[in-house]
């Protein structure tokens, strides 16, 4: 498998040398690195190529490194069902970019874009209906980044008293446990009943 992946990594590289900015095989899996404004030109090769034929879109998600210039990869994967292949393509994109949408392509990217918009913030130029899928109305910021608080800004319970959803700022409970990161069979003296007995001896 990895010989044909190289082999298509290879081929990707000759035909659309103006999308593919490099490429790697790992594990058996093809990689492909994407220049951002190519991203729809290349979905639309990988469809049509007879080499390829990546018809099925499986999945749209994206990656966080807020220590980047580009902080965001957004990561697509196909699958060619006729070549019993898969394939990963990474678009790198600033916080302000506009990803190009694949949805006149593959119209399932549609719910895919969208979620990536609600949990990442990333904004796909194109899309028919950009708005948030997984989160509430009005929510704020986007919870997979890595500057999101753990805890949220809101809590959202059932008021008994109200009789009503509420929502409000989250207050912490309690302090952060402190965890000494120490296996359970590490440390600590467990008494097992008869142990006792042991020790009169």
């Amino acid at each position: 498998m990895s010989d044909a992946m190289t082999e298509l990594g290879e081929y990707l590289e000759a035909k659309r040398n103006d999308c593919v900015l490099g490429w790697h095989v790992d594990n058996g899996e093809l990689t492909v690195d994407v220049a951002q404004p190519n991203i729809v030109g290349l979905v639309d090769f990988l469809r049509s190529d007879q080499t390829c034929r990546f018809s099925t879109l499986v999945d749209i998600t994206a990656v966080d490194y807020p220590e980047r210039s580009k902080r965001f990869e957004v990561v697509y994967h196909f699958l060619s069902m006729y070549q019993n292949h898969r394939i990963r393509l990474k678009v790198a994109a600033r916080e302000e970019d506009l990803v190009p949408s694949i949805t006149g392509i593959h119209p399932s990217a549609n719910w895919f874009e969208r979620e990536v918009f609600d949990m990442f913030g990333i904004l796909f130029s194109g899309h028919p209906d950009l708005r948030r899928i997984l989160t509430d109305y009005g929510f704020r910021g986007h919870p997979l980044r890595k500057d999101f608080p753990t805890t949220g800004y809101t809590e959202v319970r059932y008021d008994e008293a109200l009789k009503r959803v509420v929502y409000e700022p989250v207050k912490l409970v309690q302090e952060y446990r402190q965890f000494d990161f120490m296996s359970p069979w590490e440390g600590a003296e467990y008494i097992l009943p008869g142990d006792e007995k042991e020790e009169a001896k």
